[in-house]
């Protein structure tokens, strides 16, 4: 068994610590409090991973270092370039493969399903940051530096992920009307959390992923509406109903909310089809998505007040 070191214990960073020690690897899971899951067989560090001289020390004989690191969504341009550059500096200086969590905001708006093939070509803030990471680790790799890959997926679901469509689950099991941004009949892509864990660990193992991006394994697109209608269905409630939040009213809570009015960047997503291709990892690597059926139950069930086992976020 190898060691790996995990930055960021999220829903996805704590997802991809517990699948690698349920596997018997020696796991670090580094975040600045020193959180985590609380299992016993995850070492849990606190630093910051913008040290990269102490995260170097940390990660010195690992196989592979994820980031899976998350700042706050408003300061995504101060604070994610020392995180990523220190990343990098020690994914080079200790030789673990570095494994990046990315998404789609580099793509910018598309008109079809996008692949991995697409170009970077956002002009958003937030995407330009991602592609600006993903570039310089490429480039790294590319010089025989690094060996590099990155995960890219589209809004999360599940484990707690407190996306989009994880916000509403408590509302539908009160019987209670939901409102979305952007257009709840376009069809959207989603990646079920535990899918992206998944997905992780063989890109960390499997020299085929390095030098390259590769989109998580992910259902066929759901629109809001739909994916509302079937977590009630599982929840076993009446339907409830789905309003839409105009874009005045998120501008305008933009003027109090750093997070809202960083939405009106993205919402683009929401009100067009948001379709990911993720074919290639699938038939890469044999990784397959969860069943739809069984993301909407498990989802719905981790907000139930008597849930159990959820992994901490």
């Amino acid at each position: 068994m190898s060691k790996h070191v995990i930055v960021g214990a999220g829903p996805v960073g704590s997802s991809t610590a517990l699948l690698l020690a349920d596997a018997g690897h020696d796991v670090r899971l580094v975040t600045r409090s020193g959180g985590g899951p609380g299992d016993p067989r995850i070492e849990q560090v606190a630093l910051d991973a913008s040290d990269d001289a102490a995260l170097t020390r940390v990660t010195d004989g690992a196989a592979a270092l994820y980031n899976c690191a998350n700042p706050a969504y408003h300061r995504w341009p101060t604070d994610w370039p020392p995180i990523a550059a220190s990343l990098l500096s020690t994914a080079e200086t200790t030789g673990a493969v570095l494994v990046t969590m990315g998404n789609l905001y580099g793509y910018g708006p598309v008109d079809h399903p996008m692949t991995e093939a697409d170009p970077l070509a956002t002009t958003g803030t937030k995407g330009q940051v991602r592609a600006a990471m993903w570039r310089d680790a490429l480039a790294a790799h590319d010089a025989g530096r690094v060996r590099a890959t990155e995960a890219r997926a589209s809004d999360f679901v599940g484990n707690g992920a407190n996306g989009h469509l994880d916000r509403v689950v408590p509302r539908v099991l009160a019987g209670k009307g939901a409102r979305v941004l952007g257009d709840p009949d376009a069809p959207h892509s989603w990646t079920y959390v535990p899918d992206v864990a998944r997905t992780l660990v063989v890109l960390g193992a499997d020299e085929r992923a390095w030098g390259r991006p590769w989109h998580v394994p992910s259902n066929p697109p759901c629109s809001q509406r739909e994916a509302i209608a079937e977590l009630a269905r599982a929840a076993g409630v009446a339907p409830v109903k789905v309003g839409t939040v105009p874009p005045w009213a998120l501008k305008a809570a933009g003027v109090f909310s750093p997070l809202m009015r960083e939405l009106q960047e993205t919402r683009y997503q929401f009100d067009r089809p948001f379709v990911l291709d993720s074919s290639a990892a699938i038939t890469a690597f044999g990784l397959e998505p969860t069943p739809w059926d069984e993301v909407v139950s498990a989802t719905v069930a981790w907000y139930r007040p008597d849930a159990e086992g959820r992994v901490a976020a």
